[in-house]
């Protein structure tokens, strides 16, 4: 039977995916709300 609390002692991250995170973290992504903010300060700067 396996032993869950001993297993969980063993376990250690990997650095990769450590620094997958911090990597996708630092990023500065675009999404949606950005886009939309965008397109209505330039339709408003248009309109003007």
């Amino acid at each position: 039977m396996i032993n869950f609390e001993e297993e969980l002692k063993k376990f250690h991250p990997s650095l990769e995916v450590e620094d997958a995170e911090e990597a996708i973290y630092n990023q500065d992504l675009t999404d949606m709300a950005d886009l939309m903010v965008k397109v209505v300060k330039e339709s408003k700067a248009a309109e003007e």
